[in-house]
């Protein structure tokens, strides 16, 4: 464990005893704090407190393989900091270092994308401290389980949807737990990106998750790709049988990658073989989805919204393959078509639907405007403009022709706009938008 001495600490009183934090860069965060426990395939249990609290050397995650892709796209992996846990149910609190005593600040509940297989709530290109220090908000990044151990299933032995469950669970600890923070949790804000974004659209349809949030940020969720999986999860929940019983987890990332569906079969889905899977706890059958979405309408205000050009990092980019030698005309038609299937049609069927319910929700699109960027407003692009750390993005291939002056001005700017909808769950008109964002309120 990191030594404690010439490090500045807070002490924080929640209703479980007391939380030792970290002040760092203004803010000061509580990291890695365990909400819950769990067995292998079993749902998770509240976990019980330890006032023995040290600050942890290493970052816990869900065992998982190195993406490549999400290396050149983001950055390089440092796994030295970081330490496979296959119960990896942590969360971490950031908040401003200055604060008045009995403050109730508005609390946003990040869920990391990674395709419900990579990544963790702690990582330094989500860091949210600038977005915490300049719009005096909460922010509680959550890790929850991912790949073979949280979202493929079938059985009762191995059941589905279990990422889902330990969100739920992080939810409901936040609920019990942010006041003694300073947070108000009568005012908590859901933000999930890609798969992330995915989560947090079905647990507003999920069971047991009552008056534990209020608002939502979907961005960048991939729609398209939550519908007709029965047959391919069942094949690939069958295929990944042998590892059920596989001692050490690496070992099991390692090894399902051989098993994963084939694209002939099931198309553009393939490129998220796990997922939430419906007609299993805590979800509702598929076809029920969109009716309880406008039942719930009025529940929660949203905000939901993509990236003009989500596709196009994993297109342009291919370093081999069939696209490698297309013309760019053609790659940009590509990149069109495939946002709109994946992100922008079911984005808009969403809001539909959800106006017709009589919800309060809004859709958003960030656009490039930088000359002569050759990506655009791909995946991901969001990220920095939220969790402003150029540091952390330096090595970004995605930013490789975006000014850093450019991602800071216009990310200030969004950050403002976030943080209002999370406080009042509106977007006036007349607060300063960013010149990459089309923004508007849907109404029938």
């Amino acid at each position: 464990m990191t030594s404690q001495q010439n490090i500045k600490t807070h002490t924080f009183q929640i209703s479980l005893g007391k939380i030792l934090a970290l002040k760092e860069n203004g803010v000061i965060k509580a990291k890695s704090i365990r909400y819950a426990t769990s067995e292998r395939y079993q749902k998770p249990v509240p976990a019980e407190y330890s006032s023995d609290v040290t600050f942890p050397d290493k970052t816990p995650v869900c065992p998982q393989k190195i993406s490549p892709l999400l290396e050149r796209l983001i950055g390089k992996t440092d796994i030295e900091k970081f330490h496979a846990d296959e119960s990896t149910q942590y969360l971490t609190v950031t908040r401003p270092e200055i604060f008045k005593e009995n403050e109730k600040l508005p609390v946003v509940v990040w869920i990391h994308g990674g395709s419900y297989e990579v990544g963790c709530g702690d990582l330094p290109t989500s860091d949210p401290s600038v977005w915490v220090k300049e719009q005096n908000i909460i922010v509680v990044s959550v890790s929850y389980r991912l790949g073979l151990f949280g979202f493929l299933g079938g059985d009762e032995k191995r059941p589905p949807n279990l990422g889902l469950f330990d969100i739920i669970e992080a939810l409901k600890w936040i609920k019990n737990n942010i006041e003694g923070f300073g947070g108000n949790p009568e005012n908590i804000t859901l933000f999930g990106q890609s798969s992330g974004g995915d989560a947090i659209a079905h647990l507003m349809i999920s069971e047991d998750i009552e008056n534990l949030f209020q608002r939502l940020i979907i961005q960048s969720a991939p729609l398209g790709f939550r519908l007709k999986r029965c047959k391919m999860s069942l094949e690939f929940f069958q295929k990944t049988a042998f590892l059920k019983d596989e001692e050490d987890p690496l070992k099991m990332t390692e090894s399902y990658s051989k098993f994963l569906p084939s694209f002939m079969r099931y198309g553009l889905k393939t490129s998220m073989p796990f997922c939430t899977q419906y007609g299993y706890p805590p979800l509702c059958k598929e076809e029920e989805s969109f009716p309880k979405w406008k039942e719930n309408a009025k529940k929660y205000d949203v905000l939901i919204g993509l990236n003009h050009d989500e596709t196009a990092f994993y297109v342009k980019t291919a370093k081999e393959g069939l696209y490698t030698y297309l013309h760019e005309k053609i790659l940009n038609r590509i990149v069109r078509k495939t946002t709109e299937s994946i992100y922008e049609k079911p984005a808009n069927i969403f809001a539909r639907n959800y106006a017709e319910g009589g919800g309060n929700i809004y859709q958003f699109k960030i656009h490039s405007r930088v000359k002569n960027n050759y990506i655009g407003a791909s995946h991901c692009i969001d990220l920095p403009l939220i969790f402003e750390n150029e540091t952390a993005w330096k090595d970004s291939e995605l930013l490789k022709d975006v000014p850093w002056k450019h991602i800071r001005e216009n990310g200030k700017k969004l950050r403002a706009l976030w943080a209002e909808f999370a406080r009042t769950g509106k977007i006036s008109e007349d607060s300063e938008k960013p010149e990459i964002l089309e923004l508007r309120k849907v109404s029938l």
